[in-house]
């Protein structure tokens, strides 16, 4: 059931855990002007390298006056904790993937729909664009501020057994997915056995063998050293689901109207700022997996793309939600025949 924000007893808990650890960093956002910004990712991680730019930013035009102290590496609490600590104003900023929004916030489904995206290109173009603003719009309801997207990289399935390349290769495998509907139901449309369990238990799992695999970007297979035991990654690049920057509804209203303006500025430009570090992360994970020996394959990404029809009806339950998805998959199809549309002819010199 999608339902707006509640402050759950886990959510005030982890509320006052929160609090009490920007105590304890002397960090007072209302009467400093220091705003608190909450990351799940490592410090040196490309969102949360953006969110620091942004707060740069936002120092430099003001002299000194706005700022924002980023959190990162989960200080605050997992992602689901700390986006009901920014709903009711715990939290100022949160960066946060949309799959735990999409229990929350219908507009986020279209997006994270498995194959909704055709490449990077295609996501960026999308969320730049009037749908990405509709759903950022979307936010509000939510008490929160939809500032911008970062990106969240493709995300294809490794495993410890061997390639896929086609579905039916699924079949049995036991494959760990985040907790949500939407990425069970995706996986176990394709064959596979889903298998809810935190990010951070991940690697033993698969080393003991309690799951044959997982999914994830070049980066996270990377940093979380996943690719030390699962040695078969087949690029389905099933997802593009983005990353969001959020601000609290609450911290929001206590704005100038040319405060608010300079931080919708200042995230904008975050944007193409964290892409840089991004593909720069994607290509150098990339090039170290593939030189630790991971054994990396293609695949006929159509052949997995027809199973999720169902997955798609399932999820796609509004009149909005439909159209959100109908413009994207038209936007992919528009970018595609723009790309193999022939060049008009060049006049020569008489």
């Amino acid at each position: 059931m999608i339902h707006r924000l509640a402050i759950s007893r886990r959510g005030l808990i982890a509320g006052g855990t929160a609090a009490a650890g920007l105590a304890l960093t002397g960090c007072q956002p209302r009467l400093s002007g220091l705003f608190t910004g909450a990351d799940t990712h490592p410090g040196d991680y490309p969102t949360v390298k953006a969110v620091e730019y942004m707060g740069q930013l936002l120092s430099e035009r003001t002299g000194g006056r706005l700022g924002i102290k980023v959190f990162p590496g989960a200080q605050l609490g997992n992602e689901r904790d700390t986006l009901e600590i920014t709903s009711f104003g715990g939290i100022d900023f949160n960066r946060v993937n949309l799959a735990p929004l999409n229990s929350v916030e219908p507009l986020t489904i279209p997006p994270s729909l498995p194959f909704i995206f055709r490449s990077v290109p295609h996501m960026r173009r999308t969320l730049d664009g009037d749908i990405g603003d509709e759903i950022l719009a979307s936010f509000r309801r939510q008490g929160m501020i939809g500032l911008c997207f970062y990106d969240s990289g493709a995300r294809s399935f490794y495993n410890t057994r061997r390639p896929v390349y086609t579905p039916e290769d699924m079949h049995g495998l036991k494959l760990r997915v985040p907790s949500s509907d939407l990425y069970l139901a995706m996986v176990n449309a394709l064959g596979a056995n889903a298998v809810p369990m935190p990010f951070d238990e991940v690697y033993s799992a698969l080393a003991q063998g309690v799951i044959d695999g997982a999914e994830n970007n070049w980066p996270s297979f990377e940093s979380a050293r996943h690719y030390e035991v699962a040695r078969f990654m087949s690029l389905t690049q099933h997802l593009f689901t983005p990353e969001v920057l959020l601000m609290s509804k609450v911290s929001w209203d206590k704005l100038s109207q040319s405060d608010q303006q300079l931080i919708r500025q200042a995230a904008r430009q975050s944007v193409d700022y964290m892409r840089r570090l991004w593909d720069a992360r994607v290509k150098s994970a990339k090039a170290n997996i593939i030189a630790a020996g991971v054994e990396v394959n293609e695949v006929d990404n159509a052949a997995f793309a027809a199973l999720m029809e169902p997955v798609w009806d399932d999820f796609l339950v509004t009149p909005q939600q439909r159209d959100i998805a109908r413009r994207i998959v038209a936007l992919g199809e528009q970018m595609a025949s723009d790309a193999t549309a022939p060049s008009a002819p060049q006049e020569t010199a008489s």
